[in-house]
C-alpha cells in the first residue's frame, strides 16, 4: 500500500518525508483495519521528524489522528463492524495513519454520526482526548474547588478543545490566551470567557479584569519557562496541568503554594494498557456534542490529497508556530 515516510530525524530544510509502498499492516486480535480517508496534523509529529529516525533497514510512518471507515475486525474487536465509519488516535509505538490503511486497537476508536464528515471528525480526536484527559481529572469531572480555568495556548487545536470541553460539560469561568488577532477571536468563538495575551504581563492583565487568581492553570505551551508566572497566577492548592512538562524543569516556585502537578500524554492509557477504552466513550461523546451544536470542529486549514507536498505544507504552517486550530489532510 502506498504511505508516507523517511528513514533519518530531519529538520525541515532538509525534508525528507516521500512517498512509499510498504506492506500492509499486521492486525492484532484487539484491533481494526482501517481505511483512512482524512488525518489531522500535529506538532509532537513535526517533533518526532526531527528527532525518531528509524532502525536499518526500516522507515518511520508517523501520524496518529484519523478518520475512515473499517474494512475488517479483528476476533477480539468489539462493537465495530465492516463498514463502520469511524475516527481515532492510535499508539506512538506502531505505524501512524500516513497511509491508505491502520491497524488500530478499537478502545481508542469511536464511530462518526452520520451528519459528521471525515474532514471534521479527524480535527476531534487528539485535542480532545488530551484535553479532557488533562482537565477533567476526578471521575470525568473537575477537580472540587476548580471554578476558574486558564488556558495557555488557547488557539491551538488542544486549546481549542479544553475551551469548548469546559464551557460544554461545566460551569467555570474559562480564560483563555492568545496574542495576535485572529487566534484571540478563534478563541473567543471557542466560548472562552475572557481572552487575555501571553505575550503581555498576564498578571496585569487579570487583575484589570478583577481576577486575583485562578484554579487550575492548563499548559499547552512553555510550561517550563513559565512556571515562576504561572505559580504567581494560581492560588494556594491549585492545580497545574501541562503536556509539555519537559525539557527537565524546576517545579520549585509551585511547592511553596502545594500546587498539584499533572501532566498528559493522549498514548499513555494504550502504551500501558490502562483502560484505553475509555478513550472511545471520550470520543463518542465529544462526537455527540458536536453533532448537537454544542462544540464545533476545530479543522481550520484544509489540504486535499495525502502526498509528501501537502505534509510539507503542514508542517511548515506547524513550525511556523502560527497554527489555529486544526490542519487536516483529506485523503
Amino acid at each position: 500500500m502506498r504511505a508516507l515516510g523517511y528513514e533519518k530525524a530531519h529538520a525541515l530544510d532538509a525534508y525528507g518525508i516521500e512517498e512509499m509502498d510498504v506492506a500492509e499492516p499486521e492486525l492484532r486480535d484487539a484491533d481494526l483495519l482501517v481505511e483512512i480517508r482524512a488525518v489531522g496534523v500535529n506538532p509532537g509529529e513535526a517533533l518526532i521528524r526531527s528527532t525518531r529516525s528509524a532502525d536499518p533497514g526500516g522507515r518511520v510512518i508517523l501520524g496518529w489522528e484519523f478518520s475512515g471507515v473499517v474494512l475488517q475486525v479483528g476476533p477480539m474487536a468489539t462493537g465495530f463492524s465492516v463498514g463502520d465509519r469511524v475516527m481515532g488516535t492510535g499508539d506512538v509505538t506502531r505505524d501512524g495513519c500516513w497511509a491508505e490503511r491502520l491497524a488500530v486497537d478499537h478502545r481508542v476508536v469511536a464511530r462518526i454520526p452520520d451528519r459528521l464528515a471525515f474532514v471534521d471528525a479527524a480535527s476531534l480526536p487528539i485535542g480532545g482526548l488530551t484535553a479532557w484527559e488533562a482537565v477533567f481529572r476526578d471521575r470525568d469531572t473537575l477537580p472540587s474547588g476548580v471554578d476558574s480555568v486558564l488556558v495557555i495556548g488557547g488557539a491551538g487545536g488542544v486549546g481549542s478543545m479544553a475551551i469548548q470541553l469546559l464551557k460544554a460539560r461545566t460551569d467555570a469561568f474559562v480564560i483563555a490566551t492568545a496574542s495576535r488577532q485572529e487566534s484571540k477571536d478563534w478563541c473567543a468563538a471557542m466560548g472562552a470567557d475572557l481572552v487575555v495575551n501571553h505575550r503581555q504581563d498576564l498578571t496585569a492583565q487579570l487583575d484589570t479584569a478583577g481576577i486575583e487568581q485562578v484554579d487550575m492553570v492548563f499548559s499547552t505551551a512553555g510550561t517550563a519557562r513559565n512556571l515562576s508566572q504561572i505559580a504567581g497566577l494560581l492560588r494556594p492548592f491549585g492545580h497545574l496541568t501541562a503536556i509539555d512538562i519537559a525539557p527537565p524543569s524546576d517545579v520549585s516556585p509551585i511547592v511553596s503554594k502545594s500546587i498539584s502537578l499533572h501532566t498528559e500524554m493522549v498514548f499513555a492509557r494504550v502504551i500501558n494498557g490502562f483502560d484505553p477504552q475509555s478513550q472511545s466513550a471520550v470520543l463518542a461523546e465529544i462526537a455527540r456534542r458536536v453533532v448537537f451544536g454544542e462544540m464545533r470542529p476545530i479543522a481550520a486549514v484544509r489540504l486535499d490529497g495525502l502526498t509528501a507536498q501537502n505534509m510539507r505544507i503542514a508542517h511548515e504552517k506547524l513550525e511556523s508556530r502560527r497554527t489555529i486550530g486544526k490542519i487536516v489532510i483529506v485523503v
